[in-house]
């Protein structure tokens, strides 16, 4: 996004949002204001105020050191940051008051922006704004329910907590859950084109993620009550859980072409021969190559051609079905495995890929058209003498080779 104005500060792209998107962000950024002062007017009392500072006694030492985790991290797979703030936070919506709750959201986005944004140049500070406001709001509504419920009072008096009481709990855990992710999909919906509107609530392993922080939050809580000390000890599964992640990050990250998010060689030749193992059945491999693509980058440059290629990987998803591979095998090279197919269905599908490839209209930022086709290699198991892998790659290449030198722009299958 670029600025709207030579009076814009810099680095502060709130103005340049389109004006619904803006209007939204700013009233949640206010609206967590009118929350903080409607909070503000109970005074903690001094009991309530030990057991914020315990929990912050927890939350920025975590915090601090995560940052040396996601900074080595970031700079190997370019992922976004992670923080676990949740833990922290959710445990804090069970035992402070309200006013305090939303200080500590507070305090620890203060901390991330000293610590990580203000260093980042695609993360503005109306960003981390947003985000803690969001954040704030999702606690309040937490709070609401723990409160409505009669839980806050129930635990904080000392009582044994009970089945209610961990309904309540769970209840609270899954709205503060609902607002923040309804929130800031709201935000995406509104300026990023999302395929599937299921993908707004994030994918399998973000919400797990946030299920588990949820999780020890309520640990950490149970902690704070009974026997604060012990509160600390909770950065240790936490920082594990910090390295779970990371390590499970890195290695999508080492099996992912960054340029189209698909498998990349090593990763699909892997997959690939897991699935010839597997399957008993007749498998297809198909080999595609793009028309003229060094022609393209010479032309319109190598970012247009990182757009091709991102455009393609799309495409690629779309047309195959659930259960087949789909890889970048290199440049403009792209390869899927087809288990259970006969030789219509791999005709049928390596021409679906090719058409829908011509269909793509892609314009440069000039507004130059830019003209795609793909030249597809085709191989069907067991009808490639040789059966292994590498022959029917070998002979899906030949092929496509096959089909180039016939004029491009078409499907050619190995022994047909």
């Amino acid at each position: 996004m670029g600025e709207s104005g030579s009076w814009v500060p810099p680095g502060w792209k709130l103005w340049s949002l389109p004006g619904r998107v803006r209007y939204f962000v700013l009233g949640v950024d206010l609206l967590a204001l009118g929350v903080l002062a409607l909070a503000a007017r109970a005074a903690p009392t001094p009991g309530q105020w030990v057991t914020a500072g315990w929990l912050a006694a927890a939350a920025l030492p975590h915090l601090h050191a995560s940052h040396l985790i996601e900074r080595r991290r970031r700079d190997r797979s370019g992922t976004p940051y992670v923080d676990l703030c949740s833990v922290w936070i959710f445990a804090g919506a069970i035992v402070l008051p309200l006013v305090l709750e939303l200080a500590l959201v507070a305090v620890l986005y203060a901390h991330r922006w000293v610590l990580v944004n203000r260093f980042d140049p695609i993360r503005p500070p109306h960003r981390t704004v947003f985000t803690a406001a969001t954040l704030a709001l999702a606690a309040a509504a937490a709070v609401a329910v723990l409160r409505s419920s009669g839980v806050h009072e129930h635990l904080t008096g000392g009582a044994r907590p009970g089945w209610a009481d961990l309904a309540a709990v769970v209840a609270a855990a899954a709205v503060q859950w609902a607002v923040n992710t309804g929130l800031i999909g709201t935000v995406i919906a509104w300026t990023v084109t999302v395929e599937h509107p299921r993908r707004l609530l994030g994918s399998a392993s973000d919400n797990l993620l946030e299920v588990s922080q949820l999780a020890l939050g309520v640990f950490v809580a149970l902690a704070l009550l009974w026997w604060p000390p012990a509160a600390l000890l909770m950065m240790i599964p936490t920082f594990a859980l910090h390295q779970c992640v990371q390590l499970d990050q890195l290695k999508v990250a080492a099996r992912t072409d960054q340029r189209t998010g698909l498998l990349n060689a090593i990763a699909w030749h892997e997959q690939a021969e897991h699935a010839l193992e597997r399957t008993r059945g007749r498998i297809g491999v198909l080999m595609i190559d793009l028309d003229w693509f060094k022609r393209i980058n010479d032309t319109h440059g190598h970012p247009v051609g990182d757009d091709v290629l991102a455009e393609v990987a799309t495409v690629l998803t779309r047309a195959v079905r659930r259960g087949d591979t789909v890889g970048r095998y290199g440049g403009e090279e792209f390869a899927v495995l087809l288990p259970d197919v006969d030789e219509a269905e791999v005709r049928a599908i390596a021409e679906r890929i090719r058409v829908r490839i011509r269909a793509l209209r892609i314009t440069t930022p000039a507004g130059e058209p830019v003209t795609l086709s793909a030249t597809i290699g085709a191989a069907l198991h067991p009808a490639v003498p040789g059966a292994g892998l590498d022959e029917m790659i070998r002979a899906a290449d030949d092929a496509l080779y096959a089909g180039k030198k016939a004029g491009r722009d078409r499907v050619a299958v190995a022994g047909w």
